[in-house]
């Protein structure tokens, strides 16, 4: 048994002792039955609203397992790292928030495997309001905006390390690259983690792909750097070309023919 499965065992264990709970769910690879022992375990924990403000969040994860460290991230989770470096992340959140669980863009699993408690009944049709999977971009519209957002990042990146700023450059060739996949896996239609396309990308991309987008990174020197975003608008013009013609979109010829000379 991993050691993330002992936790998780624990964490049900603690939430259906605490009466303060009204909901609890876990999301993540452990649901969805892609984990390992590198995954993370993920909670959202729903308390009663006059109970929250009672709720010691350090204490609350130490029934779990000895916390080495507790950070409230910058997602509004509180991240609990265990020991083996399990990282446990932990939303706490009161009842009202669950009608926000319909905004979510998919559960990630099936809604039994997510549920831990539902003592008022509301989680679960909230979850089963959701789609199991998130949909990929499917309009031209949507694909031309994703194009889009990447030429925007990819011009940022040049200005940048034009000026000098060569760590800034880095940075934001990292928003190039995440674009890049989401491009990628549209060409390809493997589009199975959208929300995260980086996630199993290895597996999931066509081995021919991935020495093009590693063709798009690079350390933090000038002359890497500059290289990288040359690469990345190679093969980003190509997707986004590929994906113009199997939306019947229109190519923005003068934006291509400037960032051709340019770079």
């Amino acid at each position: 048994m991993l050691v993330q499965e002992r936790l998780i065992i624990r964490v049900r264990q603690v939430c259906g002792a605490d009466e303060r709970l009204d909901a609890a769910l876990m999301y993540g690879s452990f649901t969805a039955g892609e984990a390992d022992a590198h995954s993370d375990v993920e909670f959202w924990l729903f308390f009663a609203p006059q109970r929250r403000g009672e709720i010691d969040t350090r204490a609350w994860c130490a029934q779990v397992a000895p916390v080495l460290h507790l950070v409230h991230n910058e997602f509004g989770a509180d991240v609990a790292v265990f020991p083996g470096l399990v990282r446990g992340e932990f939303h706490f959140a009161t009842a009202e928030d669950i009608p926000m669980v319909r905004s979510w863009p998919a559960r990630g699993a099936a809604t039994d495997q997510m549920i831990v408690l539902d003592r008022s009944g509301r989680l679960r049709p909230a979850l089963e309001s959701l789609p199991e999977r998130a949909v990929a971009p499917h309009s031209g519209g949507q694909a031309e905006s994703l194009c889009g957002r990447f030429a925007n990042w990819l011009v940022l990146a040049h200005h940048v390390a034009s000026r000098g700023e060569t760590l800034r450059a880095w940075d934001a060739i990292g928003h190039v690259h995440r674009h890049l996949l989401w491009m990628a896996r549209l060409v390809e239609r493997r589009t199975e983690h959208w929300l995260t396309p980086s996630r199993r990308a290895e597996w999931e991309l066509p081995a021919q792909v991935l020495p093009n987008l590693r063709d798009t990174t690079a350390s933090a020197d000038p002359d890497e750097v500059r290289q990288a975003i040359r690469m990345a608008w190679h093969h980003g013009r190509r997707y986004w070309t590929e994906l113009a013609k199997r939306h019947d979109l229109d190519i923005p010829q003068a934006l291509f023919a400037e960032i051709d000379a340019t770079l």
